[in-house]
This record gives structure tokens, C-alpha cells and sequence, in this order.
């Protein structure tokens, strides 16, 4: 899944619109529109970083599969 399916499906999760999201996270809804349908390939990690946060997640719960890397074991 890419970005904007991630943040999507963990805003419905969470029960919340897109404007309520868009409130929480200060950003403006068209904007959270086009990145959930993927129209802005160019989401900035402090805007990636508020979505995070409204959505009480990490960064990481956000990015596609083939971007996170997996933890080593210590």
C-alpha cells in the first residue's frame, strides 16, 4: 500500500473524516484529499509527521512496505 491508501485506512480506523483529520493534523482537507489519493507525491515529513500524530501512529505506519526497513534483533 502507498501513503495515501496508509493514511486513509488507519483515518477510518480511527473513526475520522477527512476534514476532522485535516483539522487535527492543520492541514488543509483538498491537500489530505490529494495525498490519500495519492496526487501529491510530495507530502513533507513535518506534514507526514502531523498526520502521525493525529492519528496517534508513527511516521513509519505511514511510508509504503517496500520503504520500512525491518528491525534488526539485538
Amino acid at each position: 500500500m502507498g501513503v495515501g491508501e496508509n493514511i486513509k485506512m488507519l483515518r477510518i480506523a480511527a473513526g475520522l473524516t477527512q476534514v476532522q483529520l485535516a483539522k487535527e493534523a492543520r492541514i488543509d482537507q483538498s491537500g489530505l484529499s490529494k495525498i490519500e489519493r495519492e496526487e501529491n507525491e510530495n507530502v513533507t515529513l513535518p506534514t507526514l509527521r502531523r498526520i502521525a500524530r493525529a492519528l496517534d501512529c508513527s511516521v513509519v505506519d505511514l511510508l509504503e512496505d517496500k520503504d520500512k526497513k525491518p528491525r534488526k534483533s539485538a
